[in-house]
């Protein structure tokens, strides 16, 4: 005698169902660090350069230790855009254009799926906490420097 119940019916369908793409559920580990001056504030920041720590960002963390944060790395400037899906930590983004000036800073909130652009081209973005560069009277046109160079594609 077979059951059919809602919720074996359910658990059966579960397992039938191939994990969703990119569906990481770990946050970023391990990656190197830049030290970078933003104005004049000192920042550590995790290094995403590849396609795999991009697509995963800041998702998954709970918390950001104090003047630290992930800088985004890409291998030429464009329009770049950025969501906040899996992201429990609310972060301003700040755009970075190729001479190392911030092009635009956007605040960004916890699980917003609505896409966050840069005002031009970008080869950088740096996530912080949210409000650190307007605590900080840091705006656009404000200089980043000690930025890793671009990405190399293979």
């Amino acid at each position: 005698m077979i059951l059919r119940t809602p919720a074996l019916l359910f658990a059966v369908a579960l397992l039938l169902v191939p994990p969703a793409p990119f569906a990481q559920t770990k946050p970023n580990t391990g990656l190197p660090t830049a030290q970078l001056t933003v104005g004049t504030h000192l920042v550590t920041a995790e290094i995403a350069d590849t396609d795999a720590t991009r697509m995963v960002g800041l998702m998954h963390r709970f918390s950001l230790a104090p003047d630290h944060g992930m800088l985004f790395v890409h291998d030429a400037p464009r329009p770049l855009s950025f969501w906040m899906r899996n992201t429990f930590i609310p972060l301003s983004i700040a755009f970075i254009d190729a001479q190392g000036r911030i092009l635009n800073i956007e605040d960004m909130a916890p699980h917003d799926e609505r896409t966050t652009w840069s005002a031009g081209p970008a080869l950088y973005a740096l996530e912080m906490k949210k409000g650190w560069f307007a605590q900080r009277g840091i705006g656009p046109g404000t200089a980043v420097k000690g930025l890793p160079p671009p990405t190399r594609r293979p």
